[in-house]
This record gives C-alpha cells, structure tokens and sequence, in this order.
C-alpha cells in the first residue's frame, strides 16, 4: 500500500472526491460479496464434493448485474473463480459471465486442459493470488485484458471462504473508460494535479497528463496521500 502522508484534514474538494471515489468502489465490492456469498451457497454440499453445474445457480444473480445502471453499468464481467480441486468433475472452472450489448449476456470460455498450450493457468493473476493471500479486497490493473474484451481494465476480487478454507474468488471487471466517467468529474473540481493508485502504486484515474493511467506512482516531493475508506486505493494530491 502506498504510504500515507497526508490524512489530516481534507478540504471540501479533496472530501468529496474520496466519497465519490469510495462510493463507485465501494459499489462494485459490496456487489462482489453477494457473489462470495452465493459462491458459497452453491458449493456448500453435504455429503458429496460440488460439481460444476452447481454453480449454474449463481447465472440469474450475475446476469442482472450486467448491462445495467448505477453499479451494473460500471461492471463489465463478473463471476467465480474455483479454486483448482474445489469441484468434482472440473480440476479448474470459472463461472465468468460478460456483457454483450446486443444481447443476453455470454459464458467465457476459456481453455482449462492444463496439457494444452492454450491453459488459462489463471492462479497467477493478481486478482486472484491477492484473495488467496488473505487479502479482502483486491484491485488488479489497470491492464490491456488480451484474454476477454481487449479494453483497458480494472478487476476487482474478494475471496470465498467456506468452513474457513478458501475455496475461490469472486471478482468483477471494471473498464476503466467508465471508472473515469465516475470520478473524473470530482478530480477535475480540484484545482491541482489529482490521481488515483491502487495498492501497488499503479495509477487507476488522473486529472493530470503528467501522471496517466497505468503509470507508477513511487512517492514524489510535493504531494499528499490520503487513503480512499479501507479500500486498496488512495487518492494522491500535489500540495498546494
């Protein structure tokens, strides 16, 4: 996480950009533990080891966070990860669903025969080792998803826990065309150079050309951090 250096008194403009930029993520997260919980549902199973078609109850929930407004319109694909082994019939499944705007939403399908050159080995993603590490809340990218949409992209996971072991990740992909349609409009109300980072110092959002999307925020002279909610994102300021 990016160190702090500045969390003492917000002035109205910076107050209201972390509301509104807390508000947008916070969104998204409060979404992704409805699907953590229903993950969990559909795979709690006395007596037998869950399949794969278990988790054909969680599509009605994820559909309807697609295509949508308010929360759903930032959302580009949601679903569940499984952990490798959780499931009966399928070494590695995820049950991924993305927007189509032509229509109903479409299943990814992706290539899970670990003796293929095409293996989605997807345990080495961020999105995913974060949860698995403990963490709560993870925001991976921005990143050029090549594997789904080919957008500039943002995924946000929280793990799934079931009897105290982790069995998955619920996650969600965010464009991050429509994240800055959410905050921009805050940034740009202050007067100075504003941007959003995400744990690893990446930045997310910026009102600024000099710090845009995707580059690496390492701490400069002259700027303040301050922590958006206990999320893994902050907002960095230049101090005027």
């Amino acid at each position: 996480m990016i160190t702090d250096v500045g969390a003492g008194h917000h002035s109205p403009a910076v107050a209201g950009v972390l509301t509104r930029v807390g508000d947008a993520i916070e969104g998204v997260f409060g979404t992704l533990r409805e699907v953590r919980d229903a993950s969990a549902r559909c795979v709690r199973r006395r007596g037998r080891r869950p399949v794969a078609a278990d988790l054909a109850g969680l599509r009605p929930s994820l559909w309807a966070h697609l295509n949508g407004n308010g929360v759903a319109a930032l959302i580009a694909g949601i679903g569940f990860i499984a952990a490798p082994g959780l499931l009966a019939d399928a070494h590695w499944y995820l049950e991924w669903w993305q927007e189509n705007p032509s229509g109903a939403p479409v299943q990814l399908l992706r290539d899970l025969d670990p003796s293929s050159s095409a293996f989605y080995d997807y345990t080495h993603w961020d999105w995913y080792t974060g949860p698995l590490s403990g963490a709560g809340h993870t925001i991976c990218g921005p990143y050029v998803d090549y594997l789904c949409t080919d957008e500039y992209s943002l995924t946000l996971s929280v793990p799934v826990v079931l009897d105290g072991a982790f069995v998955g990740v619920a996650a969600a992909d965010v464009f991050v065309r429509r994240f800055e349609g959410a905050v921009l409009p805050a940034l740009r109300e202050l007067s100075a150079p504003a941007f959003l980072v995400n744990a690893s110092g990446r930045v997310v959002a910026s009102n600024t050309a000099r710090w845009v999307a995707g580059s690496l925020y390492r701490g400069a002279e002259g700027f303040a951090v301050r922590p958006v909610r206990d999320l893994p994102l902050s907002l960095v300021t230049a101090k005027v």
